[in-house]
């Protein structure tokens, strides 16, 4: 019990103001740091009974030592003090962020008499302006040199400036006319100013304001008969055209935001960025984040907001996907750093419901879930990861070699009608496609029931011969390990089967994923077996249980679909063609189900007569026809 920790503080002990909270352990590292509005009824949650905390919490409280809190005046301070803190001690049981690049920026230095821009991935210098970020820098930087033909302002180094000062000759790009030439006294400090200014215009989201004052002075000047004049407007209009085109129109023209995407599962999220300026996409950023307590979502929104900008200034709307508990603090906060960076304007978060804006927010969304998708297939893939995640499997399960071949089940139903299971399969550490096998199941009690019939299905096949060299898929290759989708009763329907198989299955070590996926049930254990946080050994498991529960349910789904089909083509008049038809404009078969007869007149090619046929078949007795 949390009682039993000697180190716990009296509940009357802990005030009841806002704070930050800190645990250490026996050395006095930091191990997490939190806040909350009430210091008591917060950390009361941590000295719950054990067996009411989530496993990953109960670990970080049995590993600490003391728990101290300092109070402050309000939430925006708790807020603060919480994000300087875990900046500085970057304690483990808090959010790990994995960003594994630094993203290109334009810099434009607008601290120095004489304003360069730049791409570059360093955020520290002082007075420039910065813009972004970027995924590719080879884009951003055509687009810089695209732009200098429509804002000429200085881009050489700082020894390339000072030498042609020296030589009193400008360098190529003051030739060709990218460079206004300050350097040279071709325009005056301040006149070169003035264009490093009208540039971060543009780039902060400015632009349809200089497209129609280049047009304008475009067409006067050809009105004024001023021909190399508005040549020169052309070239900058196109310039400014080009540019543009490089980022797609996604909202309007006035729009400056930054949407956030997450994916995110028990182990890990994966976040994307899209910077919107002028309502264009001008930048996207993506990181992963390791979880190590168990973090809902708009805990992680306000965690990812506070790594996002905290060194950048964000804009004045940001579009998240679910709104921190804390909103007005958070929100506070990003105001304050618009203010340390020279700009003003309070900052909203908002969750777009409709139209563009909501569009985009799904956008992210997707490219969220594929890079969480991407980061699990790359870790799982790498050669030295598997060998770990094998070898610490082996470790935690207590068996006798590394478990080189791995069966995984799951069983998929539909309110107890078309029972399947799947069968994946996977042989040092990869996925082996061509031994995956469908069960489907005839009639089944319950879940363990058909865990029980599928797995004697699949030990029965021990004991043959192996196939001849016809080609045929060795389906009797002994496995060394067996996971079943589920907890304990799961595994004990399994053992019953694998004691039922006799001397075949000898050896044959099995265990089941628990839902949280932290928890390995061995056969009659009294207490899960925890893999390590974020351990090799613990995304290979999550990745079987995730390959099997996908095949099961694409195999539930196409046997639905198979039974629509076989209902229908015995109703006279409804061939492939109509079922097809019904199929695609319901968009599933569960849809067809459920319509009316008035809906499935109304398909293409469908009477009211034949309407009625398919209603008395799909449900019997149901329909009064006269």
């Amino acid at each position: 019990m949390a009682e039993d920790l000697p180190w716990r503080p009296r509940t009357g002990e802990i005030p009841t103001k806002p704070g930050v909270y800190r645990f250490r352990d026996e050395r006095g590292r930091i191990l997490y740091v939190g806040k909350a509005k009430s210091l008591r009824s917060r950390l009361s949650n941590y000295f719950a009974p054990l067996s009411t905390l989530h496993d990953r919490t109960k670990r970080m409280v049995l590993t600490a030592r003391s728990v101290e809190w300092t109070v402050v005046n309000s939430d925006f301070e708790a807020l603060q003090l919480e994000w300087t803190w875990i900046q500085e001690f970057d304690p483990p049981f808090n959010v790990q962020y994995r960003d594994d690049k630094s993203y290109p920026y334009v810099a434009i230095t607008l601290g120095d008499d004489v304003p360069r821009v730049m791409v570059t991935r360093a955020r520290g210098i002082r007075g420039a302006r910065y813009f972004g970020p970027y995924s590719r820098a080879w884009a951003i930087r055509d687009t810089i040199d695209t732009l200098l033909k429509a804002f000429p302002m200085r881009s050489c180094s700082d020894g390339v400036y000072q030498r042609a000062r020296r030589s009193g000759r400008p360098c190529l790009l003051g030739d060709i006319g990218k460079c206004a030439a300050p350097c040279v006294g071709r325009v005056t400090p301040a006149e070169h100013k003035a264009i490093a200014l009208d540039l971060a215009s543009f780039l902060d989201g400015g632009d349809q304001r200089f497209v129609r004052d280049i047009r304008r002075r475009m067409n006067e000047a050809a009105e004024a008969q001023q021909y190399e004049r508005a040549a020169r407007y052309r070239d900058q209009l196109q310039a400014m055209q080009w540019a543009l085109e490089r980022n797609a129109v996604v909202l309007a023209d006035d729009l400056d935001a930054d949407f956030f995407g997450i994916a995110d599962d028990e182990l890990s999220a994966a976040v994307q960025q899209f910077t919107v300026r002028g309502g264009r996409i001008r930048g996207v950023r993506a990181w992963t984040v390791d979880k190590e307590l168990d973090v809902p979502l708009p805990e992680l929104v306000e965690s990812v907001l506070e790594t996002a900008y905290g060194d950048a200034p964000p804009p004045r709307l940001v579009h998240v996907p679910a709104l921190p508990a804390d909103r007005a603090p958070i929100e506070q906060w990003l105001a304050a750093r618009r203010e340390e960076a020279g700009q003003r304007g309070r900052v909203e978060l908002a969750v777009p419901k409709r139209g563009e804006k909501a569009a985009l927010a799904k956008t992210a969304a997707e490219n969220a879930a594929e890079a969480l998708l991407l980061y699990k297939l790359r870790r799982s893939g790498d050669f030295t990861a598997r060998s770990n995640a094998l070898a610490d499997l082996q470790d935690a399960l207590g068996l006798a070699e590394a478990p080189l071949r791995i069966e995984c089940f799951d069983v998929s139903h539909l309110g107890g009608t078309n029972v399947v299971a799947s069968m994946v399969v996977f042989e040092d550490g990869l996925p082996r496609k061509d031994q995956y096998r469908k069960f489907s199941i005839e009639h089944a009690a319950d879940d363990t029931d058909a865990i029980h019939q599928v797995l004697s299905r699949r030990l029965a096949r021990l004991a043959e011969e192996p196939p001849a060299a016809e080609g045929r898929k060795r389906f009797a290759y002994r496995p060394q390990l067996l996971l079943i989708d589920g907890g304990q009763p799961q595994v004990a329907a399994a053992e019953r089967a694998l004691a039922e198989a006799g001397p075949a299955a000898a050896g044959i070590a099995m265990a089941g994923i628990a839902k949280r996926l932290e928890e390995l049930w061995l056969p009659g254990a009294g207490f899960p077996v925890i893999l390590p946080r974020n351990s090799d050994a613990l995304f290979l498991v999550q990745r079987l249980r995730d390959e099997a529960h996908r095949f099961a349910i694409g195999y539930q789904r196409a046997q639905r679909r198979r039974d629509l089909r076989s209902v229908l083509g015995e109703v006279p008049g409804v061939g492939p063609a109509r079922v097809k038809e019904l199929i695609r404009h319901f968009g599933s078969a569960t849809a067809v189900k459920a319509a009316s007869t008035e809906q499935l007149a109304a398909v293409r090619g469908i009477g009211e007569a034949t309407a009625q046929a398919i209603t008395a078949a799909l449900h019997p007795g149901t329909l009064d026809v006269r």
